[in-house]
Order: C-alpha cells, then structure tokens, then sequence
C-alpha cells in the first residue's frame, strides 16, 4: 500500500552551505526498517529532482530510528548567496514528507 512518508516519520531539516541536511526520523521504531528499505538516497535526489544538483549520501542511525541525507548542492549557492525563498533549506525536509512509499 502507498503512503507519505509522513505517515510514518518526521523530518527536520537545515543547511551547511550549499547543502541541506535532512534527518528523517520514524514514529514509531518497527517503522525504521521501512524507511531503510524505501526512502534512499537515489529515491530522495529523485524526488527533489532538478533541485539537487550534486550527490545525495545516506547515513542510517539505527538506535535513533532515523536516516539522515547530506544533499549536495542543493540550495543554489546557500543562505548568503542564494535568491531563492528556502535558502537554508527549512522547508526540504517537510516537502520529503509527501514522497509516497510502500508501507
């Protein structure tokens, strides 16, 4: 069955730079191998698409049920430098929540 991810996880998310930091945390500890097996690092530069212009890397925190996602590139430049609304990268991790996975 199809869901958003935010049907079982919550996100925080910032900025180094021109990169984004996305941790994605579940709600509840039996969801985290869902997040290990659907939400990767080629699915998550896919759902940013264009966005992304580097390398997306995954880090699995398995004590904490989270994944965190290091997106290279990904914000034109980064808060001193970037005209877009997002240059911190704030809103990413809350716009990952709508990526639709198999639960």
């Amino acid at each position: 069955m199809k869901v958003a991810l935010s049907a079982i996880a919550h996100t925080r998310s910032g900025d180094k730079g021109d990169m984004s930091n996305i941790g994605v945390i579940a709600w509840r500890m039996e969801d985290y191998p869902v997040l290990v097996r659907e939400v990767t690092a080629e699915r998550v530069k896919s759902y940013f698409g264009e966005m992304v212009k580097g390398r997306v890397e995954r880090f699995e925190l398995p004590n904490l049920g989270a994944l965190n996602f290091l997106l290279y590139e990904a914000l034109d430049g980064g808060g001193t430098l970037s005209l877009r609304i997002d240059a911190q990268g704030k809103n990413m991790g809350s716009a990952l929540l709508g990526m639709e996975i198999d639960a």
